[in-house]
């Protein structure tokens, strides 16, 4: 029987690339996204169900969950990739782009778990596999909302193994570093409030720094897939995996220095 994958955020990026790849390796793929009806390239592919999900609409989730077994029968793998960065001053965030930021990133990963969980229950199998970011284990400036979300991914994760361990599914986290994807265009929350002139010298300094660091020094979204593709198949009850060579350094350095070392290095690197 071909085993199936239900991938969020499927539309660009690192899962799209992932559905793909799932797909050449002979799975079924529930690839969701928001705008199903905008998706060309994954629609035209056999054994791949492009359908709705909004990892903020309970409905949308259910709805995709039950479609996925209507047409597959199972759910085996699933894949937590929907989210986006907020990136700006606290003050100048509306409490509204607070919850959003927690809604998507994190709300709406477990909500969509809830909704796999009884399937793999059932089946006593399955893996889940959540995307965290270095940021879950580091922080850059103006960070405090997305730094926040990722940090939440990698605690709730890593409780989650406990629980689901016994019952035959497996808990994984993979750790992305710098990856050339949309993450700064349309990915990207950042807000800031000019007449608060004390936080606008590093507002200017992290927009130019975080500019470059997203088109010079990225790996692909396919080394992403690959290690997704890895912690799905290997087997194995490990729970984190790092994707891009510039993610084992940085988690590397920060698991070896105190926090005003690294603080200090952040900083010197940013020009702050």
């Amino acid at each position: 029987m071909t085993n199936t994958i239900l991938i969020t955020g499927a539309s660009s990026g690192i899962g799209k690339v992932t559905a793909k790849l799932f797909h050449d390796k002979g799975w079924n793929v529930v690839a969701t996204m928001r705008n199903p009806e905008a998706e060309e390239d994954l629609s035209s592919l056999d054994n791949v169900l492009v359908t709705r999900l909004d990892v903020t609409n309970d409905a949308t989730i259910k709805a995709a969950v039950d479609a996925g077994l209507d047409r597959f029968g199972a759910i085996d793998a699933l894949l937590n990739n929907a989210g986006y960065g907020a990136w700006g001053p606290l003050e100048a965030f509306p409490l509204e782009g607070i919850r959003r930021q927690f809604d998507t990133n994190v709300i709406g990963l477990l909500a969509t778990t809830q909704a796999v969980l009884p399937h793999m229950r059932a089946a006593k199998a399955g893996v889940i596999v959540n995307v965290s970011s270095i940021g879950g284990k580091l922080t850059f400036p103006l960070g405090t909302l997305y730094h926040g979300t990722k940090f939440a991914v990698e605690g709730l994760s890593e409780a989650l193994c406990y629980e689901l361990e016994p019952l035959g599914i497996k808990m994984k986290i993979v750790e992305p570093g710098v990856i050339k994807t949309d993450f700064a265009g349309r990915s990207l929350d950042f807000a800031n409030d000019d007449s608060i002139e004390e936080y606008q010298p590093i507002v200017q300094t992290m927009m130019a720094a975080m500019a470059q660091i997203s088109v010079d020094n990225g790996s692909e979204p396919e080394v992403v897939a690959e290690v997704i593709w890895n912690a799905v198949t290997d087997g194995t009850t490990t729970l984190r995996y790092t994707a891009g060579d510039d993610a084992v350094e940085y988690l590397a350095n920060r698991k070896v220095v105190d926090d005003e070392t690294f603080i200090g290095g952040v900083k010197a690197q940013m020009g702050l």
